[in-house]
C-alpha cells in the first residue's frame, strides 16, 4: 500500500487539534505532557484501523489518495482506534469485513495522557512499558525520557516488529522486545517506571521487583488506573486516578488465576442492571467478588442493601501492593470504610 503524504501544515493542525481536545477532557496536564502530544505524530503508528458497521463486521480503513483529509481527521481524534480483532491486523483485514473481538487497539489519546501525566516521566529515567501495541505511546514515552531509557515489550512478534519499524522510522529507537509481559524485563532492571497499557486482575510480582526504590508504577488494575510508588521495604502504596480505563486484557503464559469461591460462582444478583452500569459500583463488585470476573452474575447478598444505597466513586479507593497480595481500601467522606485483601 502506498504511503500517503500529507502536509508538515496538515499534520501541525491534526496535532494541535488533538492536543487541545485532550487538554479539555483531562486534568490539568503539566506542559511536557502536552508538548509530547504536539510534537509525536500518530498517524505513522495507525496507517489503518478498524471501523465496525452497523451489521458488526470490522472493516479496514486506509487513508485514500490524495492525502484524505477525513481519516486524518479521525485518527487526530480522542478516540479509541482498533488495529486488531481476533489477532487479525488491519492490514491483514479483508475489505469484506473481519467478525469477532478487537484484540489490540490505540488507546484513547486522553487516556494515555492522564497515565503520562501519573507516571511523571523525566529525561533519563529508565522506562518499562508492557504492552507495546501500535508504539504510539511508545514514542510519547521516548519523546519524555529519551528512547535509548525505554524498554517496550509484547506478546507477539508481529505487533512488535511492526512496532519497532514505525518507531525507527519516526527516529525513535527504543528497546522493542516480543515477551510475557507477566514476567516484565528483568535484563533491564531496576526501572524508575513502568507503565501497563493492557488490563491486569493484580500487580504481577516481577514488576514489584523490577521497579527501583521511590520509582513508580501506573497500570489499569480491574479497570481502574493505580499510581503506586515502590517503597524500600518491597510494597508499593497508592491511589487510583480519577477515571475509569478500559484496556485489552494482559494475556500471559503465566495461567489464569485462583479459582473464586463456591459462594461467588453460585449466589443470584440482587441488584439491577443498570446499577451495574455505574462504573464506580462495578468496580466496588469487581473487588468484592476477588476472581469472579463476572459480576452481573454474582454478588453477594449480605450486602444488598448498602450496594443498593451507595455509589462508591473509584477515587475514594487507595491500593496497596505487596510481594504477597493486594490490600484495597475503600474510606467514603461520610466516614464509611472497607478494607479487602484481594
Amino acid at each position: 500500500m502506498t504511503t500517503v503524504r500529507y502536509s508538515d501544515g496538515q499534520l501541525l493542525r491534526a496535532r494541535v487539534a488533538l492536543a487541545s481536545e485532550i487538554d479539555r477532557r483531562s486534568v490539568a496536564l503539566p506542559s511536557r505532557v502536552v508538548e509530547a502530544f504536539l510534537n509525536v505524530d500518530r498517524h505513522p503508528f495507525v496507517p489503518v484501523f478498524y471501523r465496525e458497521d452497523p451489521n458488526g463486521l470490522h472493516r479496514p480503513w486506509w487513508a485514500g489518495e490524495p492525502a484524505d483529509e477525513g481519516w486524518l481527521r479521525e485518527v487526530y481524534t480522542d478516540q479509541v482506534l482498533v488495529t486488531e480483532v481476533d489477532e487479525v491486523h488491519a492490514e491483514a483485514g479483508s475489505p469484506n469485513g473481519q467478525r469477532g473481538v478487537p484484540t489490540s487497539s490505540s488507546t484513547l489519546p486522553s487516556l494515555m495522557a492522564d497515565m503520562l501525566d501519573a507516571l511523571d516521566v523525566r529525561p533519563g529515567d529508565r522506562v518499562l512499558e508492557v504492552g507495546t501495541g501500535t508504539g504510539y505511546n511508545t514514542a510519547l514515552l521516548c519523546h519524555l525520557a529519551g528512547g535509548a531509557q525505554v524498554t517496550t515489550i509484547d506478546r507477539t512478534e508481529r505487533l512488535v516488529a511492526t512496532a519497532r519499524a514505525r518507531l525507527c522510522a519516526v527516529g525513535f529507537e527504543p528497546t522493542v522486545l516480543r515477551a510475557d509481559g507477566a514476567d516484565g524485563h528483568p535484563a533491564g532492571a531496576p526501572y524508575d517506571r513502568i507503565i501497563a497499557t493492557c488490563g491486569i486482575q493484580r500487580l504481577p510480582r516481577a514488576w514489584l521487583d523490577q521497579c527501583a526504590p521511590g520509582g513508580l508504577i501506573v497500570a489499569p488494575i480491574r479497570g481502574a488506573v493505580a499510581r503506586l510508588t515502590k517503597l524500600s521495604d518491597g510494597r508499593a502504596v497508592g491511589r487510583f486516578l480519577h477515571r475509569p480505563a478500559a484496556f485489552m486484557p494482559l494475556r500471559s503464559g503465566a495461567g489464569p488465576g485462583p479459582e473464586a469461591p463456591e459462594w461467588e460462582r453460585e449466589r443470584p444478583t440482587g441488584i439491577s442492571f443498570p446499577a451495574l452500569d455505574d462504573p464506580g459500583f462495578s468496580f466496588w463488585v469487581g473487588l468484592h467478588l476477588g476472581g469472579s470476573r463476572d459480576f452481573r452474575e454474582t454478588v453477594e447478598a449480605a450486602h444488598r442493601s448498602w450496594l443498593d444505597q451507595n455509589r462508591p466513586r473509584r477515587e475514594w479507593f487507595t491500593i496497596e501492593a505487596g510481594p504477597d497480595g493486594h490490600v484495597v481500601s475503600y474510606a467514603a467522606p461520610d466516614g464509611t470504610s472497607f478494607r479487602w485483601v484481594l
